[in-house]
């Protein structure tokens, strides 16, 4: 191991990311080497960690400033308890919703992230075989290192379109009319990075990693994204252009048939304009902690994004969720589906596609046993009152 990749490492390990509620216990002598050994999905987070390049994990963990965002994620989880009901026959779980009138056989969707095969040659390929495999929606990402028609066609069933607008509105409804030619359903535009994103931990990450990487960086960013095919890459400055109103988001409206979520909402007022505006649906995220430096958890934006919503339209959460408790909390506070991104990109990057099943299938059985717990036997029994 080099001496740069050595104290990245334990820049990482003595990091704040690593001692903040939830990540704090007893870490295993060695990384797990077979996803059978996993009791969490923190084991994927320690294998990926020794098996990518340390700037592609860096990649990964990365958040913005500080990371303290990231912190903030875990931390919200702890400002709310569980009430626990008894003697109710929890022997029959069913854990389905139905989403834009669709049924899934659970409420843990597979966020948009970006590059997937920096962490596996298969990438983003792998995980919607692991999607298939385990029932559950898959949103794909403008800067995916797949095709859309490719992770369509390894899914079997439609997937959403997660969209980076760029500065060159040619360019980006092309975008959205292949993504609408591959069957998505669904349009997810993210708005949280306009205001640009300092991202400290990648940035320490890139020093220590001493690999030679010109063979793949060489060719140029876009080059390398098969959503932006046939495009002129000069042409693009921005993917989250700084004056996009929501003049644009009715320019989307209009120019698509694919239902429209605005991913990135943080605020009951931003809520209500989504609701008031007919937008289709909101996704509660800060980008993972990756967005802003507002040190505060999407888990504690979540309840006055719900009540400024009123059940108008379907409102999904992302952002640190870890635990199958956490996917509970986030139920009881109103969403109707919880988005997961590093979690499955631990499970990528040290198992592919079995690593990705193992991490869902471990959330899908935190989640079974919490809802057993609280004596809720199906989602839509999960509400506020078991909230403390």
């Amino acid at each position: 191991m080099s001496k740069s990749r050595r104290q990245f490492l334990e820049y990482l390990a003595s990091s704040p990311l690593l001692a903040y509620p939830g990540l704090a216990m007893a870490q295993p002598d060695s990384p797990i080497s077979d996803p059978e050994q996993a009791l969490n999905v923190f084991d994927f987070r320690d294998a990926a960690r020794d098996r990518l390049p340390v700037a592609h994990y860096g990649y990964l963990a990365t958040g913005t400033d500080n990371d303290g965002t990231i912190r903030a994620n875990r931390e919200g989880f702890d400002k709310f308890q569980l009430r626990m009901r008894r003697l109710i026959d929890v022997s029959k779980i069913d854990t389905s919703i139905d989403l834009l009138g669709v049924k899934w056989e659970t409420p843990i969707i597979i966020a948009p992230t970006g590059s997937q095969k920096a962490f596996h040659p298969e990438g983003e390929v792998a995980v919607a075989r692991a999607a298939k495999a385990k029932g559950h929606l898959q949103i794909l990402s403008t800067v995916t290192t797949s095709s859309v028609e490719e992770v369509a066609e390894a899914r079997g069933t439609p997937i959403w379109y997660q969209l980076y607008p760029t500065n060159e509105w040619t360019i980006t409804k092309r975008m959205i009319e292949r993504a609408e030619g591959a069957g998505c359903p669904v349009l997810a535009l993210t708005v949280d990075l306009q205001g640009g994103s300092n991202r400290e931990t990648l940035a320490r990450a890139r020093r220590a990693d001493d690999r030679q990487c010109d063979v793949c960086h060489s060719v140029g960013y876009y080059a390398r994204r098969p959503m932006f095919d046939g495009a002129d890459h000069s042409l693009v400055s921005s993917q989250s252009p700084r004056n996009m109103t929501w003049d644009y988001v009715k320019k989307l409206q209009d120019s698509t048939s694919m239902k429209l979520f605005i991913k990135g909402i943080v605020t009951a007022e931003d809520a209500a304009i989504c609701a008031d505006r007919g937008i289709d649906g909101i996704v509660v995220s800060n980008h993972g902690g990756r967005a802003e430096a507002s040190g505060r958890g999407t888990i504690e934006c979540l309840p006055e994004i719900v009540d400024a919503v009123r059940g108008r339209i379907p409102v999904i959460i992302d952002g640190g969720f870890r635990r199958g408790t956490d996917v509970f909390k986030a139920l009881a506070l109103g969403a109707d589906a919880i988005a997961v991104g590093r979690p499955y990109l631990w499970g990528l990057g040290a198992f592919g596609q079995p690593g990705v099943e193992a991490v869902l299938a471990l959330l899908r059985a935190e989640l079974e046993m919490v809802m057993r717990q609280a004596g809720t036997t199906s989602i839509d029994q999960i509400t506020r009152s078991y909230i403390a």
